[in-house]
């Protein structure tokens, strides 16, 4: 008995878990036929590196995996590469579906071959369960919808978990389906937004009026609803200057009770002016006594540790200097502030880059925001070099909206009739078919 224990081979499996489906109990019914079954169970910042957040998180699906039958260990795997973990433990087996030999996962494969070879092990690759998939579980999630609470959670973990997080504004339900559904895929990697930026500039837009805070909160709430109800992102909230403390403090209540994730407050004062018509018009920023005691009103008005009071600072903008931004952000973070907005409106991020280089040698930090719109030509590789963590695309999808729409209503203007439109716009038959029920 010792000795049929001592030679029993080992197996090793990495696999996500998020959504368990047969062709992963599939999986794991073959490998135990081979040996002693040890799960590589991806992390969230794993996973995250090439995808989507995972819907549970680590802790919940080690619990899962390890009450599966056959499987006799959960290790983490810190990377999508199965080399490091192979190193450690030298399996005799490696078992995967055989879904990867085409696509992102090609080359992992190959590296788990040649890994293998090292010790003479094996790649057995079990026939992919037709019918079945993560994708569609995923999409099918995406129509159930999620809860407020769940929602709430997600910015937190994705800043956590990924190296630089990626917001785009919404102003309505059709966008916000553009922001949770769109993607690429290309150097191994699926890229898409991951939140939603519920804009003051563009929700007044869409209303033709001007961005002077003239939409009320319960106009903007109502465009927060709507996003909610066809998307399952995060959603981080523009709050302008936050009005008065006395106020705030009830529009992060009604914030966090909606399930949104964050709020951002601009250190300003007065009748809002948007930031990037910097000091062409009257501006005034707040002193950074009544700004901390703000941030501190919100704080103590929330009810979780989720929501986040992001404090968003001006004085780039207002000409105040490198010192006075780097100093504010010191009082903010001391303040209660949960993550630091630096705002530009120059044409390049040097000044960014600047703040970003100062902000490193802070003792105690927390997250860094940026918004390129000015110095749009930065990349996100660049921005995660300098130490930011979340950046906001934060008009993008209006802007690029209205000259589309005016080039049509011209062209029906200059030829009388539609037909000469038809090709800059989608077929009536997929706009019917965009959204779900609509048959």
């Amino acid at each position: 008995m010792t000795r049929e224990k001592e030679a029993k081979k080992t197996v090793y499996i990495a696999m996500s878990a998020d959504l368990i489906h047969r062709g992963h109990l599939n999986i794991i019914k073959e490998a135990e036929k081979l040996g002693e079954v040890t799960v590589g169970l991806l992390t969230d910042e794993a996973i995250a590196s090439y995808k989507r957040l995972p819907y549970l998180d680590f802790d919940h699906r080690k619990v899962i995996v390890e009450n599966i039958k056959g499987v006799h260990k959960v290790i983490p795997q810190t990377t999508l590469d199965y080399c490091p973990n192979l190193e450690k433990l030298n399996p005799d087996f490696v078992v995967h579906g055989d879904d990867w030999k085409e696509g992102v996962q090609k080359d992992t494969r190959e590296n788990v071959i040649n890994t293998l070879g090292k010790w003479g092990g094996e790649l057995i690759e079990v026939p992919y369960t037709k019918g079945i998939s993560s994708t569609m579980l995923n999409n099918v999630l995406k129509q159930v919808g999620t809860t407020p609470d769940i929602r709430l959670k997600q910015l937190r973990r994705l800043i956590r978990n990924k190296n630089i997080v990626r917001i785009i504004e919404a102003h309505n339900g059709l966008t916000g389906l553009i922001a949770e559904n769109t993607r690429v895929e290309g150097e191994g990697q699926i890229r898409e937004f991951d939140g939603m930026w519920s804009s003051s500039l563009t929700d007044s837009t869409a209303k033709g009026k001007p961005d002077i805070e003239a939409v009320d909160i319960s106009a903007r709430i109502n465009n927060v609803n709507d996003l909610m109800e066809v998307t399952t992102k995060p959603v981080i909230f523009d709050g302008d200057t936050g009005g008065k403390a006395e106020h705030f403090v009830f529009t992060v209540r009604t914030l966090e009770r909606l399930g949104v994730s964050a709020i951002i407050i601009e250190d300003k004062v007065g009748l809002k002016k948007n930031s990037l018509f910097g000091t062409e018009v009257k501006q005034e920023q707040a002193s950074i006594e009544d700004f901390c005691e703000k941030i501190k009103a919100g704080k103590r008005a929330q009810v979780t540790d989720d929501f986040m009071i992001i404090a968003r600072i001006e004085s780039l903008i207002l000409r105040q200097g490198m010192d006075d931004a780097i100093n504010r952000a010191r009082a903010y973070i001391a303040g209660g502030a949960d993550g630091i907005m630096i705002h530009s409106k120059k044409k390049d991020a040097s000044e960014v880059f600047a703040f970003c280089q100062r902000y490193k040698e802070f003792n105690f930090k927390v997250p860094l925001f940026a918004v390129p719109t000015s110095y749009s030509g930065v990349y996100e590789r660049e921005l995660i070099e300098a130490g930011v963590n979340v950046v906001i695309y934060a008009n993008h999808l209006l802007r690029s909206a209205y000259p589309a729409m005016v080039k049509v209503a011209k062209v029906i203007l200059e030829y009388g009739r539609a037909w000469e439109a038809e090709e800059r716009m989608m077929p009536l038959k997929d706009i019917l078919d965009l959204i779900p029920g609509g048959r």
